[in-house]
C-alpha cells in the first residue's frame, strides 16, 4: 500500500515530509508530490495537480490518499485521476468537497481578506505572510530550520487560483472516507464529517501538526486508514 499525501498548494511538500519518513521507517510506501509550481502555467489549476500527483505515485498496489487543509478540496479529481487504485482517503485538518458538482478553492467568506492581500498583480503574499507572528509561530516545532523550510519553499499564489471552479466527479466518495482533526477552526469540518457518518480522529495540535508531531499524525493516518 502507498500513501500519497497531498500538501495545501498554499504551501509545500516539507509539510508532510516528517510523515512520510516516519510511515517510511513503518514499513510503508510514502511519497510527497510537490505542488508548488501547479499555478504557472495559468488557470485552470486543478488539472496539473492531478498530474503533479500522478507523476509521483508509484505503479501497482492500493493507495491511500491523504491531503491536508486546502488540498482536501482536490481529492475527488484526484482520486479520479489515480483510478480504482485508491482504496481510502483520509482528510487532514482538510475542507471537505461536496458530493458532486463543483467547488472553489475560496469559501465565499474568506475570498474579501484575500482580495485585500492580493497585490496589483493579483499575486498572495506566501500563506504564513498572511497572519501575524502571534498566529504563526504556535504552528511550528523549536527548531527553526524545520520553520525556515516550511517558509522558504511557498509559492506565491495567484488570487484566481482561490476563485477557479475546481470539479466534483459523483461518487468520489464511495471508499472509505476519515476526518484527522488537530483543532479549531476544523472543529466544525469534523462535525461536518461525522454529518457524513465519516470515522473521526483528533490529534491535539496546530494546523501543521504533521511537522510538529509527525509520529502521532502517522499513528492517527494508520488508524483511520484500515478498511474495516
Amino acid at each position: 500500500m502507498t500513501f500519497v499525501l497531498v500538501h495545501s498548494p498554499s504551501v509545500g511538500p516539507s509539510t508532510w515530509a516528517p510523515v512520510a519518513q516516519a510511515l517510511e521507517r513503518r514499513g510503508h510506501q510514502a511519497v510527497v508530490p510537490d505542488l508548488t509550481g501547479v499555478t504557472g502555467g495559468g488557470p485552470p489549476h486543478w488539472p496539473r495537480i492531478v498530474e503533479a500527483v500522478r507523476a509521483a505515485t508509484p505503479a501497482g498496489g492500493p493507495i491511500v490518499l491523504a491531503a491536508h487543509s486546502n488540498a482536501g478540496l482536490f481529492v475527488p479529481v484526484i482520486k479520479e485521476g489515480l483510478g480504482d487504485r485508491v482504496v481510502a482517503c483520509v482528510f487532514a485538518d482538510a475542507h471537505l468537497p461536496p458530493e458532486r458538482g463543483l467547488v472553489r478553492p475560496g469559501q465565499d467568506d474568506f475570498l474579501p481578506f484575500l482580495r485585500e492581500l492580493a497585490g496589483d498583480d493579483g499575486v498572495l503574499p506566501r500563506w504564513t505572510d498572511w497572519w501575524s507572528e502571534e498566529d504563526v509561530a504556535p504552528m511550528f516545532p523549536a527548531d527553526p530550520a524545520v520553520r525556515d523550510r516550511v517558509v522558504a519553499e511557498q509559492p506565491r499564489l495567484p488570487l484566481g487560483f482561490y476563485t477557479d471552479p475546481v470539479p466534483v466527479p459523483a461518487g468520489w466518495d464511495a471508499v472509505r472516507c476519515s476526518f484527522l482533526w488537530f483543532g479549531p477552526p476544523y472543529d466544525t469540518v469534523a462535525e461536518q464529517a461525522r454529518r457524513r457518518g465519516w470515522p473521526v480522529l483528533r490529534v491535539p495540535g496546530h494546523h501543521l501538526h504533521p511537522v510538529v508531531d509527525p509520529e502521532a499524525v502517522t499513528g492517527a493516518l494508520l488508524k483511520l486508514s484500515r478498511r474495516s
